[in-house]
């Protein structure tokens, strides 16, 4: 019976997690969740402890640790990278580098039973982070791989019984008004420790565990900080968007 223990701080709202058996019955998750990006730092470190000892056991009884790679935040996937490396630097554990939209999609398929995922979260900066999923033989495949894009550029592929889920929608109604993948979108998942911790099971089982030395975030944003005229030029694209879909 695997125990793992999952991190999640991509978001406005960090989790951790703690998976004690498989996904067969009987096994048990327990989880933790605190928002306010500003305090993820200061919150992930009390949330573990307070796992593993309601547990009753020690971070050297976990067999690995997940964490939620990205996309997401770039201070929030550099803070569970570097928790994640530091537990498991000290306890001699591997750690398992999760996507956080597939995690997305797990929580959506827990929820709804979907197989055929849309998972949108929302990137700031007027884009979104996205992509598609397929549950089948036990595990999830890109349909579509992560991608970031403005909102409007959201394009999935065909399937059938397609469900979406993700704060994009709530981050840009106007962009999705009227797209019919968008009409029943479960708007309120977010990358949770919760689903990484089951996503890291199966990983692990499947060899994907790595060194901690080896943890890295995944970017799909190259740039995070502009020039006061790069943000100029921004901003003006953006009232144009803006204007342009409240024309339509």
């Amino acid at each position: 019976m695997p125990i793992i223990l999952a991190i999640e701080t991509s978001s406005e709202l960090a989790s951790c997690a703690l998976l004690l058996g498989t996904t067969v019955p009987g096994a048990t998750v327990s989880s933790r969740e605190s928002g306010g990006v500003r305090t993820h730092s200061q919150s992930v470190l009390p949330m573990v402890q307070d796992l593993l000892r309601e547990a009753g056991i020690t971070l050297a009884q976990v067999e690995a640790i997940a964490f939620g790679a990205g996309p997401g935040s770039f201070t929030g996937v550099r803070t569970a990278c570097g928790v994640a490396q530091g537990l498991a630097f000290g306890a001699g554990l591997p750690v398992v580098p999760l996507v956080t939209l597939e995690a997305m999609a797990e929580a959506c398929r827990a929820r709804s039973g979907a197989c055929e995922v849309l998972a949108v979260l929302d990137a700031r900066m007027g884009e979104v982070y996205w992509a598609q999923y397929r549950y089948a033989g036990g595990a999830w495949q890109a349909v579509l791989a992560p991608a970031l894009s403005s909102p409007e550029a959201v394009q999935p592929a065909p399937a059938d019984g397609l469900a979406a889920c993700g704060n994009g929608f709530v981050a840009y109604p106007e962009a999705f008004a009227g797209k019919a993948f968008a009409q029943d979108a479960d708007m309120s998942i977010v990358p949770h420790a919760r689903d990484m911790a089951q996503l890291g099971a199966a990983a692990l089982a499947a060899g994907q565990g790595v060194p901690a030395a080896q943890a890295q975030p995944l970017y799909l944003r190259n740039k995070v900080a502009f020039t006061s005229a790069e943000r100029q030029v921004i901003n003006a694209e953006k009232a144009d968007a803006k204007a342009a879909r409240a024309q339509k």
